[in-house]
């Protein structure tokens, strides 16, 4: 299940994430995924690919594997425009309605409902008071 903004999760636990930053003109894109070990004494739980049942795979055959699929959907990003990109996650990302807590870069914290992104991929929050709230950034969590 993907987790916005930028976690893969495996049954509830992180299994991969995905680091953006923006240098002058470019974004430099980093991945983490957690093939035979991962982190403890974490804030939330994590996984990898060895203890999650999917046995020890080589770094090399699951780098060229993902440097083909993320040529592939930034091809179609770029033809194509953010939709189809936005499709695909949503189809794969925790059910609307899904309680979250945002942690935003300012400090403050905001709960809600998942409800969607927004058509430039932004989180789409639901408030208790029925408001929407829509955030561009910030630390996500299931509650």
């Amino acid at each position: 299940m993907l987790k916005w903004p930028n976690d893969l999760l495996l049954d509830g636990a992180k299994l991969a994430g995905i680091l953006l930053e923006r240098v002058g003109d470019a974004v430099v894109v980093g991945f983490g995924l957690n093939i035979a070990h991962h982190p403890g004494g974490l804030d939330r739980p994590a996984t990898n690919l060895a203890d999650a049942g999917g046995g020890v795979h080589d770094p090399g055959h699951i780098l060229l594997e993902l440097a083909e699929s993320f040529r592939a959907w930034l091809g179609r990003w770029r033809g194509e425009g953010l939709a189809p990109v936005r499709r695909q996650w949503l189809q794969r990302a925790h059910p609307t309605g899904a309680a979250l807590a945002v942690h935003a870069p300012d400090g403050g914290t905001v709960e809600g409902l998942f409800d969607g992104l927004d058509e430039s991929g932004a989180l789409r929050l639901r408030l208790a008071d029925g408001a929407l709230h829509v955030i561009h950034a910030g630390d996500v969590f299931l509650l």
